[in-house]
């Protein structure tokens, strides 16, 4: 996939399975994030959780990306938060209508703020934060139209 950027980094937490992580109401919260930022953008965002991470986070978090097609959306403007919970990897993918717009740093201040969440293992929390901060920093570059259709579905994946 051309023009992906990415961000990874040990998140520091303890062994659980990725289902247990996210209640029905933890699920909702996430979902509902997903929807709020999304009001801020045309981007698609879309959040992938695994127990663990059978291959580099960032090969496998490519992986993920092409399989739920995030790279099929109309501008290319869709991201993938990656999280392999047993295995402690993350990852934030931006599609190459996105990269080709922003600069390098782009997702460095998501990634950080998401951190600090992950390592108090505020899981529902940081991804809240983060998408919530992905859909405020991609207006500028992808504005909310409206009559926007919705891409991509909301749901987490689990893997």
């Amino acid at each position: 996939m051309e023009n992906v950027k990415d961000d990874s980094f040990d998140i520091g937490i303890a062994h659980y399975k990725a289902r247990d992580l996210f209640s029905k109401e933890s699920e909702k919260k996430v979902v509902a994030a997903i929807e709020k930022a999304e009001l801020n953008t045309s981007g698609e965002i879309r959040v992938h959780i695994e127990k663990k991470c059978i291959k580099d986070v960032l090969d496998r978090a490519t992986e993920v990306f092409e399989n739920l097609k995030i790279h099929k959306t109309k501008l290319r403007n869709g991201i993938l938060f990656y999280l392999a919970v047993e295995d402690r990897k993350f990852a934030i993918l931006g599609d190459a209508g996105i990269n080709k717009l922003v600069p390098s740093n782009f997702w460095d201040g998501i990634k950080e703020e998401m951190k600090k969440y992950f390592l108090d293992g505020e899981f529902v929390q940081g991804l809240e934060i983060g998408i919530c901060m992905a859909g405020e920093k991609l207006k500028e570059y992808f504005p909310y139209e409206e009559g926007d259709q919705n891409e991509l579905s909301n749901q987490i994946s689990f893997g």
